[in-house]
């Protein structure tokens, strides 16, 4: 039986099980697509219908749903927030595509998300698609579903008579006026935390849900580009008690424990951080919460309060073991003496850490990067991830990087991918880089250090875990495989 037709269908693109290989089948998390939940909510307030077609969770759905719904407008959000995760989902982008020019029905398209706000004249000149929005898109899609006849419209690029032409971005959205996401129009009983993000909740990954607390990011290291979607180099903070009902849908709807705070910086401003934190310690929930953080801006007073709240892991750029290579990226202004001291502090409050560090920063040479993997060594964090480094659109390193020396496909710019191509440094190749990143992998989670550690912490079931992890072998173009 046919229904009513809707005015949007989003549409996120699936493309995990290539861009991850082996391990998007049981090690990597799978999340809901929190921009076209939050997207849906707000076109939903003013008064549009809008589905949500997840092609990570159900590919299938979405031929059945085009016929079903004939939907007015669709728009494909390219998932992905963090630098690393927006460019490679371009992957998938075709497939659906594809999909709507085979079910030979006439619908108008929409490309959005961090990437093709990044390059939104190239988005439009390779991708067949009607338009392509740059920024946020919530007043940008609002004002499409109202009139799509306005091509006035802030956001937005399209094309007339041949010609590329576009609008400025539109304003910035208030965080306050923001629904709750529109989590019912996504399968959550499918949605799974990382791996190590069990670990703290005797190793029970599902259900899970996202959240955010905040938009954008003050800071302005040169190999990020998440704040290519907002325009400027800001945070807006959300009303901590919004944000408290937004977890509260999440327990009350869906008995999630596992969360993640998708904020790209949530431990920033210590009172926003704490009125959460006491919110959540008051309503009594027994969570089981990650967030990002940065070593110059976490307190002793603030990381008591995440612990209360079941914040039980933290992660932290620390990127590189070199004070010099850190400030060639404007990375912070710390040194390796902060670095110590704020994870001495986190594990006071007993809250595991995710270190991040990455290989191949422009003045890496094997030196600096072994001073990398000796800082990973001597933290010995809970879990830590080693990344090559990427200029990724959007970010400044891009656009000072030789076209010459960026991967041939959105692809390569995925870290765990067979076409994975980093950036070569002023003294190293691209396959050095590469080679070092994946043998640093197995040497600090093969190391008996962390192992004792680990099992000290977690107990000996998670060795057999890590095992697993490291029998996973990458398989990568660039080094002959």
């Amino acid at each position: 039986m046919q229904t009513k037709p809707i005015d949007l269908l989003i549409v996120k693109p699936g493309s995990q099980r290539k861009l991850y290989g082996d391990l998007s089948k049981v090690l990597s998390g799978l999340e809901p697509p929190i921009w076209a939940a939050m997207l849906a909510a707000f076109v939903r307030e003013a008064g549009f219908s809008v589905k949500i077609v997840d092609m990570e969770i159900e590919p299938e759905m979405l031929a059945p749903l085009l016929i079903e719904t004939r939907p007015r407008l669709i728009a494909i959000t390219v998932s992905g927030t963090n630098p690393s995760a927006s460019t490679m989902n371009m992957v998938g982008v075709r497939v659906i595509s594809d999909k709507i020019k085979e079910s030979g029905m006439t619908i108008p398209t929409i490309l959005m998300g961090l990437h093709p706000s990044s390059l939104p004249e190239r988005t439009m000149r390779e991708e067949p698609v009607d338009m392509v929005c740059q920024g946020e898109g919530f007043h940008t899609l609002a004002g499409l579903l109202k009139n799509h006849e306005n091509k006035e419209i802030e956001g937005l690029w399209y094309r007339c008579a041949g010609e590329i032409k576009n609008n400025p971005m539109a304003e910035l959205v208030d965080p306050d006026k923001l629904p709750v996401p529109a989590f019912d129009l996504l399968p959550m009983r499918n949605y799974r935390a990382h791996n190590w993000h069990g670990w703290t909740n005797g190793r029970v990954r599902q259900p899970y849900g996202v959240i955010y607390t905040s938009l954008g990011c003050p800071y302005s290291c040169s190999f990020c580009c998440i704040n290519a979607l907002f325009g400027i180099h800001k945070i807006r903070q959300r009303d901590p008690h919004l944000v408290i009902e937004d977890i509260a849908y999440l327990v009350n709807n869906y008995g999630i424990k596992n969360i993640k705070i998708i904020d790209e910086m949530f431990a920033f401003k210590e009172s926003h951080v704490n009125k959460i934190c006491d919110l959540i310690t008051e309503r009594g929930y027994d969570l089981n919460i990650w967030a990002y953080a940065r070593v110059d801006t976490l307190t002793e007073n603030m990381v008591g309060k995440m612990k209360k709240a079941g914040i039980n892991w933290l992660g932290l750029g620390f990127e590189s073991g070199s004070k010099k290579i850190r400030d060639g990226v404007t990375k912070g202004r710390f040194g390796n003496k902060e670095v110590l001291n704020a994870v001495k502090m986190i594990r006071g409050s007993d809250i595991s850490i995710i270190g991040n560090f990455i290989f191949g920063l422009p003045g890496d040479d094997i030196e600096t990067m072994t001073e990398t993997l000796d800082m990973a060594k001597n933290l010995n964090c809970e879990y830590t991830n080693f990344y090559v480094c990427m200029a990724y659109p959007g970010s400044r390193l891009y656009d000072e990087t030789d076209p010459r020396d960026l991967p041939g496909s959105w692809e390569g710019y995925s870290q765990f991918s067979y076409e994975t191509k980093p950036l070569p440094t002023r003294h190293l190749r691209a396959e050095e880089v590469l080679k070092f990143r994946d043998r640093a992998f197995n040497e600090f989670y093969g190391s008996k250090e962390y192992r004792d550690m680990m099992s000290a912490k977690f107990g000996e079931e998670i060795l057999s875990e890590i095992g697993d992890m490291l029998k996973y072998k990458l398989s990568r173009r660039l080094l002959g495989d």
